[in-house]
């Protein structure tokens, strides 16, 4: 039966037939009423920034009990809600991060004018310390995940970018990100709950080869994001504590845990030097302060984690905009790191 003979059957006109098929058609093929992805570009610079809209919407964030690698941490289950918004479709880049190293290409700036979501001088974005070793340790930088950074520096680059773009950047929370590796799955992965199928999806210890890879090279989730599982871990906005699940209630909307301390804070996704329990949608890692373990300045580094080469991140954009004065407590952690 065609979609026109079954409104027939319930006795709606030809007209609201048309005007219904159409309505139905544009919010299928435009996630979130007319919203798109979209790939933001730096001026002077061939690399790009793909982002994936992000539909609002409920899930159960956590894991059960019988999940297979189930940590306390990750229960008791409850929902959630999340409102809409972009995120990056692939980590962040050395090709992208160093640039916010260097700073070389401040000059090319958006200008500044009012359908801007950001206005803000470039000179005032704080910039990240060079590092006194090769941070990516050989691994590659061209194509290959940025590594070793804090939670500071990666939450300084979403200003930059968002002083150089325009548009608002920031990290993910951890309800966030869940939702987004998900991808409207309830399952131990966004695959399903076999480990055997890992290696389509994702680079963890048992095929890595001793090394992060290329971003993108695994198949995606259902939603379009790679490496959700594995390849780097990704920094969230979220501090770590443990219990945090047994304070919230259900239906509880957009919730953040916000840093009140340099450790710990939370990390997601799983690594490369991971086995596949860490590589599963609920699975939660604390930050620690031994990432800084080998580092020789007094006082160490606010910027890199020398010990960290399995941590990375993506940035989203919320498809609603904070006021200016929250952006700043989105991006300011100065007495946190």
């Amino acid at each position: 039966m065609t979609f026109f003979e079954m409104k027939n059957r319930i006795g709606i006109t030809l007209s609201s037939q048309i005007i219904l098929f159409f309505l139905l058609t544009f919010l299928q093929f435009n996630m979130g009423f007319g919203q798109t992805n979209y790939t933001e570009k730096i001026k002077g610079i061939e690399s790009t920034l793909p982002m994936v809209f992000i539909s609002g919407g409920s899930y159960i964030m956590g894991s059960p009990k019988t999940e297979a690698g189930h940590f306390g941490d990750e229960g008791p289950q409850h929902e959630v809600e999340i409102s809409p918004f972009w995120m990056g479709q692939y980590e962040i880049t050395w090709d992208l991060y160093n640039l916010f190293v260097t700073r070389e290409l401040d000059g090319n700036q958006v200008d500044k004018k009012n359908t801007n979501e950001v206005n803000l001088d470039i000179d005032a974005v704080s910039g990240a310390t060079t590092p006194y070793v090769e941070m990516s340790f050989g691994m590659g930088t061209d194509g290959y995940p940025a590594i070793c950074m804090t939670q500071y520096a990666a939450v300084k680059f979403c200003e930059w970018l968002s002083a150089m773009t325009g548009h608002f950047y920031r990290l993910p929370t951890e309800a966030e990100w869940e939702y987004a590796c998900r991808a409207g799955t309830s399952t131990a992965y966004s695959f399903g709950d076999e480990s055997s199928l890992l290696s389509e999806y994702a680079w963890y210890e048992n095929n890595s080869g001793e090394k992060y890879q290329k971003v993108g090279t695994k198949q995606p989730n259902p939603w379009g994001l790679f490496d959700m599982h594995g390849n780097v871990a990704e920094w969230t906005l979220d501090q770590y504590i443990p219990s945090a699940y047994l304070s919230r209630s259900k239906g509880v909307k957009n919730p953040l845990e916000k840093v009140t301390k340099e450790y710990p804070k939370t990390v997601r996704g799983g690594s490369w030097m991971d086995p596949p329990g860490r590589l599963r949608s609920a699975a939660r890692r604390p930050s620690s302060k031994n990432w800084k373990k080998r580092d020789p300045q007094i006082p160490k580094s606010k910027w890199w984690h020398t010990d960290a080469p399995f941590v990375g991140f993506r940035v989203v954009r919320p498809l609603e905009t904070p006021s200016p004065d929250e952006q700043k407590n989105y991006w300011n952690y100065e007495s946190n790191e």
